[in-house]
Protein backbone atom coordinates (compact mmCIF):
# COMPACT_ATOMS: atom_id res chain seq x y z
CA UNK A 1 0.00 0.00 0.00
CA UNK A 2 1.33 3.42 -0.98
CA UNK A 3 1.11 6.24 1.53
CA UNK A 4 2.19 9.86 1.36
CA UNK A 5 5.13 11.06 3.43
CA UNK A 6 4.98 14.28 5.43
CA UNK A 7 6.29 16.01 2.32
CA UNK A 8 3.42 14.63 0.24
CA UNK A 9 5.58 12.21 -1.73
CA UNK A 10 3.95 8.77 -2.19
CA UNK A 11 5.96 6.13 -0.35
CA UNK A 12 6.01 2.38 0.14
CA UNK A 13 7.67 0.43 2.94
CA UNK A 14 10.15 -2.34 2.26
CA UNK A 15 7.83 -4.94 3.78
CA UNK A 16 4.90 -3.79 1.63
CA UNK A 17 7.01 -3.86 -1.52
CA UNK A 18 8.24 -7.35 -0.72
CA UNK A 19 4.64 -8.48 -0.16
CA UNK A 20 3.76 -7.33 -3.67
CA UNK A 21 6.63 -9.30 -5.12
CA UNK A 22 5.67 -12.36 -3.07
CA UNK A 23 2.10 -12.13 -4.46
CA UNK A 24 3.50 -12.16 -7.98
CA UNK A 25 2.50 -8.57 -8.75
CA UNK A 26 4.37 -6.74 -11.48
CA UNK A 27 6.85 -4.28 -9.98
CA UNK A 28 8.80 -1.69 -11.94
CA UNK A 29 11.82 -0.32 -10.09
CA UNK A 30 13.66 2.87 -11.03
CA UNK A 31 16.95 2.59 -9.18
CA UNK A 32 18.51 6.02 -8.63
CA UNK A 33 21.83 4.82 -7.19
CA UNK A 34 25.06 5.05 -9.14
CA UNK A 35 25.77 2.49 -11.83
CA UNK A 36 28.32 0.49 -9.83
CA UNK A 37 25.99 0.03 -6.86
CA UNK A 38 23.13 -0.93 -9.15
CA UNK A 39 25.19 -3.53 -11.00
CA UNK A 40 26.46 -5.02 -7.73
CA UNK A 41 23.03 -5.60 -6.13
CA UNK A 42 19.46 -4.50 -6.61
CA UNK A 43 15.87 -5.48 -5.98
CA UNK A 44 14.98 -8.42 -8.17
CA UNK A 45 12.47 -11.21 -8.53
CA UNK A 46 10.56 -13.14 -11.19
CA UNK A 47 8.04 -10.30 -11.65
CA UNK A 48 10.39 -7.34 -11.17
CA UNK A 49 11.52 -5.06 -13.99
CA UNK A 50 14.34 -2.69 -13.15
CA UNK A 51 16.18 0.22 -14.77
CA UNK A 52 19.02 2.37 -13.48
CA UNK A 53 18.72 6.16 -13.84
CA UNK A 54 21.17 7.75 -11.38
CA UNK A 55 19.92 10.46 -9.06
CA UNK A 56 22.37 13.11 -10.22
CA UNK A 57 20.85 13.05 -13.71
CA UNK A 58 17.61 14.40 -12.23
CA UNK A 59 19.29 17.52 -10.83
CA UNK A 60 18.97 19.45 -14.09
CA UNK A 61 15.74 21.17 -15.02
CA UNK A 62 15.11 18.75 -17.85
CA UNK A 63 14.31 15.10 -17.21
CA UNK A 64 17.27 12.81 -17.94
CA UNK A 65 17.60 10.60 -20.96
CA UNK A 66 15.92 7.28 -20.30
CA UNK A 67 12.80 8.64 -18.64
CA UNK A 68 10.96 8.62 -21.96
CA UNK A 69 11.34 4.84 -22.07
CA UNK A 70 9.62 4.37 -18.70
CA UNK A 71 6.12 2.87 -18.87
CA UNK A 72 3.35 5.42 -18.33
CA UNK A 73 0.78 2.77 -17.44
CA UNK A 74 2.58 1.22 -14.45
CA UNK A 75 3.49 2.38 -10.96
CA UNK A 76 7.17 3.24 -10.71
CA UNK A 77 8.94 2.44 -7.44
CA UNK A 78 11.99 4.66 -7.06
CA UNK A 79 14.87 3.35 -4.96
CA UNK A 80 18.05 4.94 -3.64
CA UNK A 81 20.52 4.03 -0.92
CA UNK A 82 18.69 5.40 2.13
CA UNK A 83 15.47 6.96 0.86
CA UNK A 84 16.33 10.66 0.58
CA UNK A 85 17.31 11.03 -3.06
CA UNK A 86 14.38 8.95 -4.24
CA UNK A 87 11.90 11.53 -2.91
CA UNK A 88 13.27 14.18 -5.28
CA UNK A 89 13.16 11.75 -8.19
CA UNK A 90 9.52 10.90 -7.45
CA UNK A 91 8.63 14.59 -7.37
CA UNK A 92 10.19 15.04 -10.80
CA UNK A 93 8.49 11.96 -12.25
CA UNK A 94 5.12 12.89 -10.77
CA UNK A 95 5.38 16.38 -12.26
CA UNK A 96 5.91 14.71 -15.65
CA UNK A 97 2.73 12.66 -15.22
CA UNK A 98 4.13 9.34 -14.00
CA UNK A 99 2.58 7.28 -11.19
CA UNK A 100 5.61 7.07 -8.90
CA UNK A 101 6.41 6.25 -5.28
CA UNK A 102 9.63 6.02 -3.35
CA UNK A 103 10.92 3.20 -1.17
CA UNK A 104 11.04 4.40 2.42
CA UNK A 105 14.57 3.95 3.75
CA UNK A 106 15.90 2.79 0.40
CA UNK A 107 18.13 -0.25 0.05
CA UNK A 108 19.12 0.00 3.71
CA UNK A 109 15.54 -0.80 4.75
CA UNK A 110 15.29 -3.42 2.02
CA UNK A 111 18.16 -5.20 3.77
CA UNK A 112 16.07 -5.38 6.97
CA UNK A 113 13.28 -7.41 5.36
CA UNK A 114 13.25 -10.93 6.79
CA UNK A 115 10.66 -13.54 5.88
CA UNK A 116 9.80 -16.90 7.42
CA UNK A 117 7.98 -19.93 6.02
CA UNK A 118 7.67 -23.44 7.40
CA UNK A 119 9.04 -26.23 5.24
CA UNK A 120 6.53 -28.92 4.30
CA UNK A 121 8.67 -31.85 5.42
CA UNK A 122 5.89 -34.39 5.81
CA UNK A 123 7.48 -35.31 9.15
CA UNK A 124 7.16 -34.43 12.80
CA UNK A 125 10.04 -31.96 13.05
CA UNK A 126 9.27 -28.29 12.46
CA UNK A 127 11.70 -26.66 10.04
CA UNK A 128 11.27 -22.91 9.60
CA UNK A 129 13.18 -21.20 6.80
CA UNK A 130 14.19 -17.55 7.08
CA UNK A 131 14.87 -15.57 3.91
CA UNK A 132 16.61 -12.21 3.53
CA UNK A 133 15.58 -11.03 0.03
CA UNK A 134 18.27 -8.36 -0.21
CA UNK A 135 21.07 -10.92 -0.16
CA UNK A 136 19.34 -14.27 -0.58
CA UNK A 137 20.66 -15.51 2.79
CA UNK A 138 18.69 -18.41 4.25
CA UNK A 139 18.67 -19.62 7.87
CA UNK A 140 16.67 -22.32 9.63
CA UNK A 141 15.02 -23.02 12.95
CA UNK A 142 14.65 -26.74 13.67
CA UNK A 143 12.25 -27.60 16.52
CA UNK A 144 11.23 -30.86 18.15
CA UNK A 145 9.62 -31.68 21.49
CA UNK A 146 10.28 -28.32 23.15
CA UNK A 147 13.84 -27.83 21.90
CA UNK A 148 15.32 -26.07 18.88
CA UNK A 149 18.49 -25.41 16.92
CA UNK A 150 19.09 -22.46 14.60
CA UNK A 151 21.26 -23.18 11.57
CA UNK A 152 23.26 -20.34 9.99
CA UNK A 153 21.68 -17.47 11.98
CA UNK A 154 22.38 -13.88 10.94
CA UNK A 155 23.49 -11.53 13.69
CA UNK A 156 21.16 -8.79 12.42
CA UNK A 157 18.11 -10.94 13.14
CA UNK A 158 18.98 -12.49 16.49
CA UNK A 159 15.85 -11.10 18.13
CA UNK A 160 13.67 -12.65 15.42
CA UNK A 161 14.86 -16.16 16.27
CA UNK A 162 14.39 -15.50 19.98
CA UNK A 163 10.86 -14.21 19.45
CA UNK A 164 9.88 -17.12 17.19
CA UNK A 165 11.21 -19.67 19.65
CA UNK A 166 9.21 -18.02 22.41
CA UNK A 167 6.05 -18.07 20.28
CA UNK A 168 6.61 -21.74 19.46
CA UNK A 169 7.23 -22.62 23.09
CA UNK A 170 10.70 -24.07 22.44
CA UNK A 171 14.12 -23.36 23.93
CA UNK A 172 17.03 -22.78 21.57
CA UNK A 173 19.67 -25.34 22.56
CA UNK A 174 22.11 -24.92 19.67
CA UNK A 175 23.29 -22.07 17.45
CA UNK A 176 24.91 -23.81 14.50
CA UNK A 177 27.03 -22.59 11.58
CA UNK A 178 27.65 -24.71 8.52
CA UNK A 179 30.99 -22.94 7.91
CA UNK A 180 32.84 -19.65 8.37
CA UNK A 181 30.62 -17.31 6.37
CA UNK A 182 32.08 -14.69 4.03
CA UNK A 183 28.95 -12.76 3.08
CA UNK A 184 27.21 -12.02 6.40
CA UNK A 185 28.08 -11.69 10.05
CA UNK A 186 27.17 -14.86 11.90
CA UNK A 187 24.66 -14.67 14.72
CA UNK A 188 25.75 -17.77 16.63
CA UNK A 189 27.50 -15.89 19.43
CA UNK A 190 24.77 -13.27 19.86
CA UNK A 191 22.09 -15.94 19.83
CA UNK A 192 23.95 -17.96 22.45
CA UNK A 193 24.34 -14.87 24.63
CA UNK A 194 20.59 -14.20 24.42
CA UNK A 195 19.41 -17.76 25.01
CA UNK A 196 22.16 -19.78 26.67
CA UNK A 197 22.38 -21.97 23.56
CA UNK A 198 25.56 -23.85 22.75
CA UNK A 199 27.52 -22.50 19.79
CA UNK A 200 28.38 -25.31 17.38
CA UNK A 201 31.04 -25.02 14.68
CA UNK A 202 32.46 -27.64 12.32
CA UNK A 203 35.76 -29.03 13.58
CA UNK A 204 37.56 -28.13 10.37
CA UNK A 205 36.12 -24.62 10.43
CA UNK A 206 37.53 -24.22 13.93
CA UNK A 207 40.91 -25.24 12.53
CA UNK A 208 40.97 -22.04 10.48
CA UNK A 209 41.79 -20.17 13.69
CA UNK A 210 38.51 -19.40 15.46
CA UNK A 211 39.19 -17.19 18.48
CA UNK A 212 36.02 -16.64 20.50
CA UNK A 213 35.91 -15.36 24.06
CA UNK A 214 32.84 -17.49 24.65
CA UNK A 215 32.73 -21.29 24.81
CA UNK A 216 31.74 -23.34 21.80
CA UNK A 217 31.67 -26.95 20.70
CA UNK A 218 32.86 -28.55 17.49
CA UNK A 219 31.36 -31.36 15.44
CA UNK A 220 32.71 -33.64 12.74
CA UNK A 221 31.33 -35.99 10.13
CA UNK A 222 29.17 -38.67 11.71
CA UNK A 223 28.30 -36.71 14.85
CA UNK A 224 24.73 -35.88 15.82
CA UNK A 225 23.02 -33.18 17.88
CA UNK A 226 19.91 -34.13 19.86
CA UNK A 227 17.11 -31.59 19.36
CA UNK A 228 14.16 -32.81 21.36
CA UNK A 229 13.41 -36.26 19.97
CA UNK A 230 15.07 -35.45 16.63
CA UNK A 231 18.68 -35.98 15.57
CA UNK A 232 20.52 -33.29 13.63
CA UNK A 233 23.13 -35.36 11.82
CA UNK A 234 26.49 -33.89 10.82
CA UNK A 235 27.89 -34.49 7.30
CA UNK A 236 31.25 -33.24 6.09
CA UNK A 237 30.76 -31.29 2.84
CA UNK A 238 34.09 -29.61 1.97
CA UNK A 239 34.73 -27.68 -1.22
CA UNK A 240 33.30 -24.21 -0.76
CA UNK A 241 35.53 -24.13 2.31
CA UNK A 242 37.59 -26.86 3.94
CA UNK A 243 35.24 -26.87 6.92
CA UNK A 244 31.95 -26.69 5.02
CA UNK A 245 29.48 -28.99 6.79
CA UNK A 246 25.95 -30.09 5.96
CA UNK A 247 23.30 -31.09 8.49
CA UNK A 248 20.38 -33.45 8.06
CA UNK A 249 17.11 -33.92 9.95
CA UNK A 250 13.86 -35.67 9.05
CA UNK A 251 14.58 -35.92 5.32
CA UNK A 252 15.84 -32.32 5.05
CA UNK A 253 19.46 -31.71 4.02
CA UNK A 254 20.88 -28.32 4.99
CA UNK A 255 23.57 -28.00 2.33
CA UNK A 256 24.99 -24.66 3.48
CA UNK A 257 27.01 -23.13 0.65
CA UNK A 258 27.70 -26.40 -1.18
CA UNK A 259 24.61 -26.90 -3.30
CA UNK A 260 22.08 -24.24 -4.22
CA UNK A 261 18.80 -24.49 -6.13
CA UNK A 262 20.18 -23.03 -9.33
CA UNK A 263 23.95 -23.36 -9.01
CA UNK A 264 26.83 -24.76 -6.97
CA UNK A 265 29.34 -23.22 -4.58
CA UNK A 266 32.38 -21.18 -5.46
CA UNK A 267 35.67 -22.62 -4.13
CA UNK A 268 37.86 -19.51 -3.78
CA UNK A 269 36.84 -17.66 -0.61
CA UNK A 270 39.12 -19.47 1.83
CA UNK A 271 42.29 -19.59 -0.27
CA UNK A 272 42.54 -17.82 -3.64
CA UNK A 273 45.78 -19.47 -4.74
CA UNK A 274 44.96 -20.98 -8.16
CA UNK A 275 46.19 -24.45 -7.23
CA UNK A 276 44.21 -24.37 -3.97
CA UNK A 277 41.08 -23.21 -5.78
CA UNK A 278 41.37 -26.03 -8.32
CA UNK A 279 41.88 -28.57 -5.53
CA UNK A 280 38.85 -27.19 -3.67
CA UNK A 281 36.77 -27.49 -6.83
CA UNK A 282 37.71 -31.16 -7.11
CA UNK A 283 36.80 -31.66 -3.46
CA UNK A 284 33.45 -29.94 -4.07
CA UNK A 285 32.75 -32.29 -6.96
CA UNK A 286 33.19 -35.21 -4.58
CA UNK A 287 30.90 -33.61 -2.00
CA UNK A 288 28.14 -33.11 -4.54
CA UNK A 289 28.53 -36.69 -5.73
CA UNK A 290 28.08 -37.86 -2.16
CA UNK A 291 24.86 -35.84 -1.92
CA UNK A 292 23.53 -37.60 -5.01
CA UNK A 293 23.89 -40.95 -3.26
CA UNK A 294 20.97 -39.93 -1.06
CA UNK A 295 17.31 -40.53 -1.81
CA UNK A 296 15.77 -38.47 -4.60
CA UNK A 297 13.08 -37.16 -2.26
CA UNK A 298 15.66 -35.66 0.11
CA UNK A 299 14.71 -32.01 0.51
CA UNK A 300 17.63 -29.69 -0.21
CA UNK A 301 17.62 -26.57 1.98
CA UNK A 302 20.56 -24.31 1.04
CA UNK A 303 22.06 -21.30 2.83
CA UNK A 304 21.47 -18.94 -0.09
CA UNK A 305 19.09 -18.46 -3.00
CA UNK A 306 19.19 -16.36 -6.16
CA UNK A 307 16.89 -13.38 -6.59
CA UNK A 308 15.03 -14.85 -9.55
CA UNK A 309 14.50 -18.29 -8.05
CA UNK A 310 10.87 -19.35 -7.70
CA UNK A 311 9.81 -20.62 -4.27
CA UNK A 312 8.28 -24.04 -3.76
CA UNK A 313 4.57 -24.53 -3.15
CA UNK A 314 5.04 -24.01 0.60
CA UNK A 315 6.76 -20.65 0.00
CA UNK A 316 10.21 -21.93 0.91
CA UNK A 317 13.32 -22.09 -1.22
CA UNK A 318 13.77 -25.85 -1.18
CA UNK A 319 13.89 -28.56 -3.86
CA UNK A 320 13.88 -32.32 -4.01
CA UNK A 321 17.37 -33.67 -4.65
CA UNK A 322 16.15 -35.71 -7.62
CA UNK A 323 14.77 -32.57 -9.25
CA UNK A 324 18.08 -30.76 -8.80
CA UNK A 325 19.98 -33.71 -10.24
CA UNK A 326 17.81 -33.45 -13.33
CA UNK A 327 17.97 -29.65 -13.69
CA UNK A 328 21.56 -28.71 -12.80
CA UNK A 329 24.10 -29.69 -15.47
CA UNK A 330 26.94 -29.27 -12.96
CA UNK A 331 25.71 -32.29 -11.01
CA UNK A 332 26.21 -34.64 -13.96
CA UNK A 333 29.64 -33.39 -15.06
CA UNK A 334 32.83 -35.38 -14.84
CA UNK A 335 35.36 -34.11 -12.33
CA UNK A 336 37.52 -32.42 -14.96
CA UNK A 337 34.54 -30.81 -16.69
CA UNK A 338 33.17 -29.66 -13.35
CA UNK A 339 36.47 -28.02 -12.37
CA UNK A 340 36.66 -26.23 -15.72
CA UNK A 341 33.08 -25.03 -15.30
CA UNK A 342 33.60 -23.76 -11.77
CA UNK A 343 36.86 -21.98 -12.49
CA UNK A 344 35.52 -20.36 -15.66
CA UNK A 345 32.36 -18.93 -14.15
CA UNK A 346 33.18 -17.48 -10.73
CA UNK A 347 31.34 -14.28 -9.76
CA UNK A 348 32.95 -11.29 -8.00
CA UNK A 349 33.69 -11.95 -4.35
CA UNK A 350 31.19 -10.72 -1.76
CA UNK A 351 31.67 -7.13 -0.68
CA UNK A 352 33.88 -6.83 2.43
CA UNK A 353 34.31 -10.60 2.55
CA UNK A 354 37.76 -10.46 4.18
CA UNK A 355 36.50 -8.26 7.03
CA UNK A 356 33.40 -10.42 7.49
CA UNK A 357 35.51 -13.59 7.68
CA UNK A 358 37.71 -11.95 10.32
CA UNK A 359 34.64 -11.05 12.39
CA UNK A 360 33.25 -14.56 12.09
CA UNK A 361 36.60 -16.03 13.13
CA UNK A 362 36.69 -13.74 16.14
CA UNK A 363 39.79 -11.93 14.89
CA UNK A 364 38.09 -8.52 14.98
CA UNK A 365 35.08 -6.90 16.59
CA UNK A 366 32.29 -4.91 14.98
CA UNK A 367 29.32 -3.04 16.37
CA UNK A 368 25.86 -4.14 15.26
CA UNK A 369 25.63 -1.09 12.98
CA UNK A 370 29.06 -1.66 11.43
CA UNK A 371 28.30 -5.35 10.90
CA UNK A 372 25.04 -4.50 9.16
CA UNK A 373 26.79 -2.04 6.85
CA UNK A 374 29.53 -4.54 6.00
CA UNK A 375 27.08 -7.16 4.75
CA UNK A 376 24.97 -4.90 2.54
CA UNK A 377 25.02 -6.21 -0.99
CA UNK A 378 24.81 -9.57 -2.75
CA UNK A 379 26.07 -12.82 -1.26
CA UNK A 380 27.97 -14.00 -4.38
CA UNK A 381 28.74 -17.38 -2.81
CA UNK A 382 27.65 -19.32 -5.88
CA UNK A 383 29.13 -19.87 -9.31
CA UNK A 384 27.25 -17.77 -11.84
CA UNK A 385 24.37 -19.47 -13.65
CA UNK A 386 24.51 -17.16 -16.67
Amino acid sequence: MTQDTDSGVPTVTADALRARIERGEDVFVVDARNVDDYEEWRIDGPTVDSVNIPYFTFLDDDLPRGVDALPDDRRLTVVCAKGGASELVVEKLAAAGYDAEHLDGGMTEWARVYEANDVDTGGDVLVRQYHRPSSGCLAYLVASDGEAAVVDPLRAFTERYVADARDLGVSIEYAVDTHIHADHVSGVRDLAARTGATVVLPERADARGVDYDDAYETVADGDSLAVGTAALDVLAAPGHTSGMTAYRVDGVLFTGDSLFLDSVARPDLEDDDPDAVAAAARTLHGTLRSFLDRADDTLVAPAHVGGDTEPAADGTYTRRLGDLAASLDALSMSEDAFVDFVLADVTPRPANYAAIIDINLGARDASAEDAFELELGPNNCAVSTE
